[in-house]
């Protein structure tokens, strides 16, 4: 029972007392925790902190390559539009140069034929006019002899044949100026 009467002995003292500080333990309980901050910072915190400053650099790293691919991707779009536009008017050359080089070649194609068809204008003339004149000295030619035959049936006498052609080729000649003013 001594134990109880002691126990029972200290609480009133110390109810009588009211709070007391006791600066030692509270120095004690102060190292113990800076003690364990220490230990967990070392331990727990620093190896955290140090993921997370990596992780923050990954993360700043990233968006400086995706700030250098937006740029590189603008600098891209702006060469592939100037490439585009330099491909058309390659393009645009490249047609007026064909469709110059077609209109020069259908004008060429044009005159070719133009001079063809003159020159198969003149000859089928000529051709018309060298037929003519043949089927008029063929005519001419039957016509001497139907006169000659008829002026020696008339005449009754028979003519040397020089003399006839003499005497025809005469006639022609006046009645081709005969009909040279008739025309």
């Amino acid at each position: 029972m001594n134990l109880l009467a002691a126990a029972a002995a200290t609480t009133p003292a110390a109810e009588a007392s009211g709070l007391s500080i006791n600066f030692f333990w509270v120095i004690v309980a102060a190292l113990n925790f800076i003690f364990f901050l220490a230990l967990i910072w070392m331990f727990a915190f620093r190896p955290i902190a140090n993921i997370l400053a990596q992780r923050a650099a990954r993360i700043q790293q990233g968006l400086a390559d995706a700030e250098q691919a937006r740029k590189d991707r603008d600098a891209g779009a702006a060469e592939h539009t100037q490439v585009i536009a330099d491909a058309r008017r390659e393009a645009q050359a490249l047609i007026a140069v064909a469709q110059k080089s077609a209109q020069d070649l259908r004008d060429a194609d044009i005159a070719a034929t133009r001079e063809e068809l003159a020159r198969l204008r003149d000859k089928a003339t000529a051709d018309i006019t060298a037929e003519r004149d043949r089927a008029l000295a063929d005519l001419r030619a039957q016509v001497a002899d139907l006169a000659l035959a008829a002026a020696s049936k008339v005449v009754g006498e028979s003519m040397t044949d020089a003399r006839q052609r003499r005497l025809v080729e005469e006639f022609l000649a006046a009645s081709g100026s005969t009909d040279g003013r008739q025309n």
